[in-house]
Parts: C-alpha cells; sequence; structure tokens
C-alpha cells in the first residue's frame, strides 16, 4: 500500500510550520521532511526531519548544483521512499520560494506509484500579509528567499502560483500565541482577496477542520489543467469590498501594435490578470497572458485546434478538447479573446473600452511591417520560455 504524501507550500515559514504542526498531531505516526535553501545557491541545503514529538534528524546536504529540481531529485524523493515504510503520512514542508507544481510531478511518477501516493496541495498563508505580498513587485533575491543562483522570479508571481494550483488553501493559527496573530478582519480581507485569485479552490480559516490528506491519489495533470493558458480555470466576473474581478471576452483578432501600447496600463492598473490572446498577426497561435503586480509574462502557448488537422486532436488531452469546444464558433473555431483582470476599484468599462479599440477593425490591415511582440514570441526552438517586461 501506498504512503499518502502531502505537501505545504507557503511564503512565509510561520505558517507553514502552524499547518504542519497541525497535520502532525492531527495524523499521529506522520513524518515530515524539509529542506532549508537559505545557502543553496552554494550547494548546501539543511535538512530537517521531525515527527510530532522531536526532530529526528538534520543533515547538510550537498548538492551538485544548487537548486530546487537538484534537491528533490538527489535528496527529497529518497527520503520519502526511507521513511514512508514507517510513517502513516508524509508531509514535504517545501522552502517559501518552492512552487509546488514542479515538486507535484516530480512524485507522480510510475516509478514511485507503488510507494508513495500525492494526495493534497496545500498553501499555508500569512492572512495578514496575503493581500499585500500579492502586490509587491520585488524579486526573490531582493527578500532573500531566492530557490537558486540567477532566480529571477519575483515574489508576487511566486504567491500567485502557490495559490492557483493548490488543492486547499489554509490560513493557520500561527503558535505559540504570543506571536502577532491575524485579527478577524484580515481574516475576512484575505479570503475575499483568494476568492477573486482562486475562486473554486476551498479555503480553510482558522479553527475550521483541514481537508483531507490521506485519500486517493491525486492527478498531476488535471491539476496542471486548471493553470495551463489553455485549458486554465479562469474567475468569473465578481465585484467585493477587497477587489473587483473583471472579464473580457471576444470573438475578433486584436491589432499588435494598438494592443503592445495597452500593455502597460492594463499590467500597472490591475494587481492579477490572466488569460489567451488571438494576434491578427498570429492567426494559429494561442498567445498566453499572466501578470501580478505589474510584472508580464507573454509566451506562445501552442496553436489554436482550429489550425489543426482533425486527426491531430485525438493526441491531445480531453481537456484541451473541452476547452476548445466550449469557446468554438462557426466563423473562427477555437480562436477567442479571454482575459481576465483583478484589482481593487476596477474600473470595467475603462477595461473594455481599452481592449475593444486594440480589436481589429473590419477591412483594416491585419499589422504593420513592425511587430512589438516578436521579441516575445519568436525565440528560437523554445516556446516557453517566459520573457518578462519590468514595469
Amino acid at each position: 500500500m501506498s504512503v499518502p504524501v502531502a505537501l505545504v507550500a507557503g511564503l512565509h515559514g510561520p505558517a507553514r510550520a502552524a499547518l504542519v504542526d497541525r497535520l502532525l498531531r492531527e495524523h499521529p505516526g506522520s513524518v515530515t521532511i524539509h529542506h532549508d535553501l537559505r545557502q543553496v545557491t552554494t550547494g548546501l541545503v539543511i535538512r530537517v526531519v521531525r515527527d510530532a514529538n522531536a526532530v529526528l534528524e538534520r543533515a547538510e546536504v550537498r548538492l551538485a548544483h544548487g537548486c530546487t529540481t537538484c534537491t528533490v531529485r538527489e535528496d527529497l524523493i529518497p527520503q520519502l521512499l526511507r521513511h514512508g515504510p514507517r510513517a502513516r503520512l508524509l508531509i514535504v514542508d517545501l522552502w517559501d520560494a518552492v512552487e509546488p507544481r514542479s515538486v507535484a510531478e516530480a512524485l507522480d511518477i510510475p516509478e514511485l506509484r507503488d510507494e508513495l501516493r500525492l494526495t493534497a496541495v496545500l498553501t499555508a498563508l500569512d492572512a495578514e500579509l496575503t493581500p499585500s505580498d500579492i502586490c509587491r513587485g520585488e524579486t526573490l533575491a531582493e527578500v532573500g528567499t531566492a530557490g537558486s543562483e540567477g532566480d529571477e522570479r519575483h515574489l508576487a508571481e511566486v504567491l500567485a502560483r502557490q495559490i492557483e494550483y493548490a488543492t486547499a488553501l489554509v490560513l493557520p493559527e500561527v503558535l505559540p500565541a504570543p506571536l502577532p496573530q491575524a485579527d478577524e478582519d484580515d481574516v475576512d480581507l484575505c479570503r475575499d482577496v483568494l476568492g477573486h485569485l482562486a475562486p473554486t479552490t476551498p479555503v480553510c480559516p482558522p479553527g475550521d477542520p483541514l481537508p483531507p490528506v490521506s485519500g486517493t491519489a491525486l492527478c498531476t495533470h488535471e491539476l496542471a489543467a486548471r493553470v495551463t493558458p489553455a485549458t486554465a480555470q479562469l474567475p468569473c466576473e465578481a465585484s467585493t469590498p477587497a477587489a473587483d474581478t473583471v472579464v473580457w471576452r471576444r470573438a475578433r483578432p486584436l491589432h499588435p501594435a494598438r494592443f503592445f501600447d495597452a500593455v502597460d496600463s492594463l499590467a500597472t492598473e490591475t494587481v492579477r490578470s490572466r488569460g489567451r490572446f488571438w494576434l491578427a498577426n498570429r492567426p494559429d497561435r494561442m498567445i498566453a497572458w499572466d501578470a501580478v503586480a505589474g510584472i508580464v509574462t507573454i509566451e506562445d502557448a501552442g496553436p489554436w485546434l482550429e489550425s489543426l488537422p482533425a486527426a491531430a486532436w485525438d493526441m491531445l488531452p480531453p481537456a484541451r478538447r473541452l476547452a476548445a469546444a466550449l469557446d468554438w464558433s462557426p466563423d473562427h473555431g477555437d480562436r477567442v479573446q479571454h482575459l481576465v483582470f483583478t484589482g481593487p476599484d476596477l474600473d470595467r468599462g475603462r477595461i473594455h473600452a481599452m481592449l475593444d479599440s486594440c480589436l481589429l477593425a473590419d477591412d483594416e490591415p491585419i499589422a504593420g511591417p513592425d511587430d512589438p511582440f516578436a521579441p516575445f514570441l519568436d525565440l528560437p526552438d523554445d516556446t516557453h520560455v517566459d520573457t518578462r517586461q519590468k514595469r
């Protein structure tokens, strides 16, 4: 029988530790493994293994290459296999800057399924800090939590991915009690914000029961489909005291120059935005839009299904075909503009008017000789490299 494995992610160590401690208390016989990556850029990682009563092991681990991927491959998986036979539940306490998707997918492979099964991806959040963290523009290196040498990711984008990939979001009580606790207003504000960022993900406020963590195995392909641009479960229109979410959907192509000119305003006037779009001069390619705290990532997300021969459709995942069917129109196939913007006090009419003005007019030439998106999308041999515009 395989041993259940729960991942616990989160930017803030005290919140993660509080959630891990609760899991250890509520699941006697469980073991947690944590890798301190503070010195990972030098190749040194500190591994701590503990149960509900004591630290079982503390060791220095030297890696050939200092990065999160090496830590998972060279040390985490062997440790999970080593402790699994004696543990009721294995809890992986991820370092601050680690995004859970890469770890989840490393564990969900055929060679491990007889011994380990991934059962939960929980993100522990600080209720007081999360609403401001999602707006912060600093890099991980600037705040001292880089996951590897040359890590250029931003704090807010890592937090967004920790939130959006999780199977549940937890606002734990931080113990011991003398530490500052989030008050009821902080919790309400944080839950409001999370309702915009991940509206279908359960949120567990302080004191509420935790979600099950020892059931059937998760399918990481299904988890990925929730956040992959072509199949992402994007939020719907919403307006609450904390924020607004504005959805823009159209079935006409965008003029590349006019849309490029609007990118700055769209990125800086909103906190989080996601989606996929269709450029008039690239009719066969879906383009992904991802922005948080003013940092925009634009990348080629592969072909629209309408541009593929019918025989190729059977080779695609069901989620991809379903997403295309939901967007399908007789004139344009699955080509669509679907962008979602979240932030405080958003002016829906202004955002719609700005984007509508970027649509290609009837009988208008597709584009001039210069394509402003070319530096972002015409990448040799690898269309999956993120090109960031720092605002």
